[in-house]
């Protein structure tokens, strides 16, 4: 006789079985193996049959290749921008804008100034005009600023993304 332990929820129940017992269990485990095996292969056949694995196999080529083509767009999409000099292109535009807006500031202050010695009544209503286009104009300033930053960066991680899919 061997003496066999099994627990099942927290308590510990000892069972004797005897060599015969042991033995038809392990030929019934043996058994449900083989039917087991048994069901997967005759399920395997019906997916292999239906055409499932083929139809996963061409999903997962399909979404592959549209990943390739995306990254081959978008790499010479920066390339294009690069070549052309969109980003040097718009950077110089908002350097210009800055400047420009600059020298209307200043222009808007001699204008002040001019004013303010012909009409003093006006002179006040003047400069409160001036310093909020000046005001404007610097908000101006950096937002157009802010907008080539963010292009510029946008553009950039762009750039690496598609030059890192490209190798």
């Amino acid at each position: 006789m061997t003496s066999v332990s099994s627990a099942g929820d927290s308590t510990k129940t000892a069972t004797t079985m005897s060599a015969e017992q042991v033995a038809q269990t392990i030929k019934d485990i043996a058994r449900r193996i083989r039917e087991e095996s048994a069901r997967m292969r005759e399920t395997v056949k019906v997916i292999h049959k239906s055409g499932a694995i083929e139809e996963l196999t061409d999903a997962v080529k399909e979404a592959t290749m549209a990943a390739r083509d995306t990254s081959k767009e978008i790499s010479e999409t920066a390339r294009e921008l690069k070549e052309r000099g969109v980003i040097r292109d718009t950077a110089t535009a908002v350097d210009e804008t800055a400047r420009t807006a600059r020298e209307t500031a200043q222009t808007v202050g001699v204008m002040s100034e001019e004013a303010k010695q012909a009409a003093p009544e006006t002179a006040a209503a003047i400069a409160k005009a001036s310093e909020r286009a000046k005001g404007r104009a610097r908000v101006a300033v950096e937002k157009t600023k802010e907008a080539v930053r963010e292009t510029t960066e946008k553009a950039k991680v762009k750039l690496k993304k598609g030059e890192k899919e490209a190798a």
